[in-house]
């Protein structure tokens, strides 16, 4: 087992997003609580549990990738599934050891995150809306381990944030499934858009684009943030709300493969919102 080998498997990129995300949690909720012995086990986790699921994902998805995406280290036949497969629990061990050092709670949600990551790659991926749900809470999680990571889970802000993030996460997945609808026929994926249609699915993804506007707000309406959060977060409202009408007229496989991307940006701007807005509070 060598590492060079085994390195493309976890998809470092990804896997230091997720550790950031712990981060960016302990930011939002607390920032003078942050250690760097909490800073350094919060990220750890996030990208060890996600590299865990990284490599379950291609051990699920090996035929299909033979097909699709033939490079990959699994399709290809330059790792082993035995090899990947004993990186893949290497990983998780260190990702609930960097959780467990944190405490009980950290570790519970740790143990959560990679359970939801294997059971979405082991069946739920099939079921349409379960499986991206699925999806956008693994994306939502590591905010809310930040912040219990460093004792700060009473903070409202973060859970607003994850919610945010959750809703919109969900709605980009219920549209990038409209491009998809071709390789899901293949692994018999109950998407939204195969069973529903492009359409139905164009507006499932613009509600839940306009949901995650509207939980954006609320922050400001409890006046939790002020002003420099107001300012910061009109930019990723405006793109949203641009998105979910985009998608609504037009739910073209083309238009939806655009909109997914832009919808990147606008929870990126986002989040530096929250974070930004979360540190200065007038």
């Amino acid at each position: 087992m060598t590492l060079t080998r085994l390195l493309p498997l976890i998809r470092p990129i990804n896997s230091t997003m997720v550790g950031f995300a712990v981060i960016v949690g302990m930011t939002v909720s607390n920032f003078s609580k942050i250690s760097y012995s909490a800073a350094g086990l919060g990220f750890l986790t996030g990208f060890f549990i996600s590299s865990y699921s990284m490599i379950i994902n291609d051990r699920y998805d090996i035929e299909v990738d033979r097909v699709n995406n033939p490079k990959r280290p699994l399709a290809s036949g330059a790792v082993s599934i035995k090899e990947a497969e004993a990186f893949a629990a290497i990983l998780l061990i260190l990702g609930l050891i960097s959780a467990a050092i944190l405490g009980w709670l950290t570790f519970f949600i740790a143990a959560a995150f990679a359970l939801i990551a294997w059971l979405y790659n082991y069946k739920v991926k099939k079921y349409g809306l379960l499986g991206n749900s699925l999806v956008s809470a693994s994306v939502a999680i590591p905010y809310i381990y930040g912040a219990v990571a460093i004792g700060a889970q009473q903070e409202p802000l973060v859970y607003f944030l994850a919610l945010t993030s959750f809703l919109a996460g969900l709605g980009r997945e219920v549209v990038k499934a409209i491009c998809d609808v071709e390789g899901d026929e293949l692994r018999d994926i109950r998407s939204v858009a195969r069973i529903w249609g492009a359409k139905t699915a164009a507006k499932i993804g613009a509600l839940f684009f306009i949901l995650a506007v509207c939980v954006s707000l609320i922050p400001l309406a409890l006046q939790i943030v002020g002003v420099v959060y107001g300012v910061l977060v009109s930019a990723p409202i405006g793109i949203f709300i641009a998105l979910a009408a985009k998608v609504s007229r037009d739910s073209s496989s083309e238009n939806a493969y655009r909109v997914k991307r832009a919808a990147l940006l606008g929870m990126l701007l986002g989040l530096l919102a929250f974070m930004v807005g979360g540190y200065f509070r007038w």
